[in-house]
């Protein structure tokens, strides 16, 4: 293993001790305890998720203590001593996965964010980016182009690459119409430029002025306000659209009523990509049987997807609208501002400074 004598034995961390409880930050062991394939990365911004919610309120149970945030990026620290395409001082996007077997169906296939057979994703099963260091798996991770700022890759590491999957899964041409509904939060601003990039246009939905506003500022060409009830959202699309209504539709939203409205945006023998992810997804059977929609869903990309997202923000300028703290002592104001729902965009940690200012010599601007 390469590096491991120049990294501290304690770092700060902030980290779910007990489920329902708020975070405790405090003084841990730094993970030094590397296996072949892993990376330890030195946090240089690390990103607030909505799961990390469903973490903390014990939706999902790790073992505590538990790290938090399974968003980040940062600079290789150390390395494990089968990792050979990556080097000590390389940029990269925390990939989410660790330890897959590598021989299952879905890991032969690029899929192992799919392996049943995993440690999980890091900040949700293992511990995670809200901390000085975090071990990931080189495999899952991602070299950041130059232009590719650390404030723009570690939400990108969940959120853009949940969004750009669920997009290339919809399989929408150029030239043709794509809703997305949650279009003005933190997955949806990000699906908007993607799209766009692809040249595909788009019908945002959302239901939250913050919302519609980041929809319109973001590229969307037509933005519909949700609570104006669905025969409206659905009369905008089809307006816009010929009549015909979108060609796919990828649903952001936990509402309710999302999961029916996106099917309803949608024409017939359409697609909606489902990646929300409510107690339960209800549909009519008006939408499924008598319009022929198809529904699937869609998890986070796979590595080579996840490489391939951050060139297309590298090349088109992808911008991730932020709000940033300075420091992990100050999560507890970013989870305040989450919570009051006049958030837009993704809230994001400065871990360490330093790095960011390190990364401008090299151009690094998107």
């Amino acid at each position: 293993m390469a590096g491991l004598e120049n990294i501290p034995d304690q770092m700060l961390a902030c980290q779910v001790v007990e489920f329902k409880k708020p975070y405790k930050i405090h003084h841990v062991p730094t993970p030094k305890d590397l296996q072949p394939h892993d990376l330890l990365i030195k946090t240089a911004v690390a990103s607030l998720c909505h799961t990390d919610n469903m973490v903390r309120e014990g939706i999902f149970q790790p073992k505590l203590p538990s790290t938090a945030s399974h968003e980040g990026a940062g600079t290789v620290a150390a390395m494990g001593s089968a990792v050979t395409d990556f080097h000590i001082g390389d940029r990269v996007m925390a990939g989410l996965y660790l330890h897959a077997c590598g021989v299952c169906g879905d890991c032969k296939a690029d899929l192992p964010q799919y392996c049943q057979t995993s440690e999980g994703a890091i900040g949700v099963n293992t511990q995670g980016c809200f901390a000085d260091y975090v071990r990931i798996d080189a495999r899952t991770a991602a070299k950041l182009p130059d232009a590719v700022t650390f404030g723009t890759a570690a939400p990108l590491a969940c959120a853009g690459c949940t969004i750009f999957r669920a997009i290339k899964q919809a399989g929408v041409k150029e030239g043709e119409w794509l809703g997305l509904v949650g279009a003005g939060g933190g997955l949806g601003h990000l699906g908007i430029q993607f799209a766009k990039a692809l040249g595909v246009r788009v019908v945002g939905v959302d239901a939250r002025d913050e919302g519609l506003e980041l929809a319109r500022k973001t590229g969307a060409d037509v933005v519909v306000d949700a609570r104006k009830g669905k025969e409206a959202v659905v009369a905008a699309a089809q307006e816009a659209t010929g009549g015909e209504g979108v060609h796919a539709t990828v649903n952001i939203s936990e509402a309710s009523s999302a999961a029916a409205t996106s099917c309803a945006i949608t024409r017939r023998h359409g697609l909606m990509i489902q990646i929300a992810q409510p107690d339960q997804v209800s549909v009519p059977f008006f939408e499924l049987v008598f319009r022929n929609i198809k529904i699937h869903s869609s998890l986070v990309s796979s590595p080579t997807e996840a490489r391939e997202m951050l060139q297309v923000v590298a090349e088109h300028g992808v911008r991730v609208t932020k709000n940033p703290v300075n420091g992990l002592l100050e999560i507890p104001n970013l989870l305040e501002l989450a919570a009051s729902g006049k958030m837009s965009g993704k809230g994001i940690v400065i871990v360490d400074p330093a790095q960011i200012e390190l990364e401008k010599q090299i151009g690094a601007t998107v």
